[in-house]
């Protein structure tokens, strides 16, 4: 028999969190998530997110035993955003048994109900920044820091109990260039000489902080408009600034900028620290810190995070600059594989850039829908 537990204190919420070691353990694809990071994330007292979700979360327990997770997310930004009257689930994981599954996803599916809400989706988290989309191939590749592992079982479950694609992102593994081609490096000069821009380079980290705001506003303005998107708030922005450029390699933050001095694109990579991860199982403290530090400056692969180019920009060749300025600095570092993070299906102007370059498309992710 299953049982559902509502996550209401700390200690069920540090289960909650501590499930998906006890499912993968050490299967060699599955990376653990840092725990500090992910438990900041789901605390409303915390998060930022939470000045416009509602969350709750549920553990599945059977025979007294923890069986599977899941998160019931509301986020009436959203909402409001897109005039969809839907709630989300995320953070979704469970033993292979569809009584598990269905106890989980139905608890989300009766409080969307009890809310006057319409339909369901997810795999998501409160924001665009959060891991998102289910695995449905690629079970036999390694997994990234920012996003998750599941077993091959998870979309058969979700399918039984009535849900379908609602969304594709795909993933691609890049063979780093021993020399950039001829036309990656022609169409990146003449972008720059055609818009009187400029690639920032600096010597310090300290020189990314005159653009920290406007890199995450450009953020803003670029992506709205992908799935399920929606603005980041000025504590959002303060939050994820500390989560991504408190240890950030200022050598792989890339700036193209205008000749007024403003930010014209953005591209943000860094170290895997998928094998980091895996030894010190998402704990920092007390040593596994030591592991993040040694992947960070001595790696082959690399993983591509974010991209964006300004709206007025667009369509002008910016993305051949972040590539080549990329690539001349993972040359330097010995990478020889990089990784681009879940870029939507239909985003064909995005994944047509790795046709320049020796690579596969080894993941796939979706995002499931509903009607309640």
């Amino acid at each position: 028999m299953v049982e559902l537990l509502d996550v209401a204190s700390q200690a069920d919420l540090k289960r909650f969190v501590a499930f998906p070691e006890r499912l993968y353990g050490h299967h060699p694809c599955y990376v653990p998530k840092l725990v500090r990071e992910e438990l900041h994330t789901l605390r409303n007292d915390v998060n930022p997110a939470f000045e416009y979700c509602e969350a709750r979360y549920w553990l599945a327990m059977k025979d007294g035993v923890p069986a599977g997770r899941i998160a019931g997310i509301i986020s009436h930004r959203y909402i409001e955003t897109w005039k969809r009257r839907r709630i989300r689930f995320g953070w979704i994981d469970f033993v292979d048994d569809p009584a598990v599954s269905a106890a989980l996803l139905g608890a989300v599916e009766e409080w969307g109900r009890s809310r006057g809400l319409d339909e369901i989706h997810g795999p998501l988290g409160f924001c665009d920044f959060d891991r998102q989309g289910m695995l449905v191939e690629g079970f036999d590749e390694l997994d990234g820091m920012t996003t998750t592992y599941n077993f091959p079982y998870y979309p058969a479950h979700v399918e039984r109990l009535g849900y379908e694609k609602d969304a594709d992102w795909l993933e691609y593994l890049i063979t780093v260039p021993a020399a950039i081609p001829e036309r990656v490096s022609r169409v990146a000069r003449a972008a720059l000489e055609r818009s009187r821009l400029r690639v920032l380079h600096t010597t310090r980290r300290s020189d990314l902080r005159p653009y920290v705001a406007e890199v995450f506003a450009l953020i803003n303005d670029a992506y709205k408009g992908l799935y399920s998107v929606v603005p980041l708030s000025a504590a959002q922005l303060q939050f994820y600034t500390k989560a991504f450029f408190g240890f950030v390699d200022h050598e792989y933050v890339k700036l193209v900028l205008d000749e007024d001095g403003r930010v014209a694109a953005f591209g943000l990579s860094m170290p895997s620290l998928s094998r980091a991860l895996q030894k010190n199982r998402g704990r920092l403290f007390p040593l596994g810190f030591i592991q993040v530090l040694r992947a960070l400056r001595r790696n082959d692969r690399l993983d591509l995070l974010l991209t964006a180019v300004r709206p007025d920009l667009q369509n002008r060749g910016l993305g051949a600059v972040l590539m080549l300025e990329t690539w001349k600095t993972a040359a330097t570092r010995g990478i020889r594989l990089a990784e681009a993070v879940p870029q939507l299906e239909g985003n064909t102007k995005i994944r047509a850039q790795w046709e320049n370059f020796e690579s596969r498309q080894h993941k796939r992710r979706r995002c499931y829908v509903k009607a309640l």
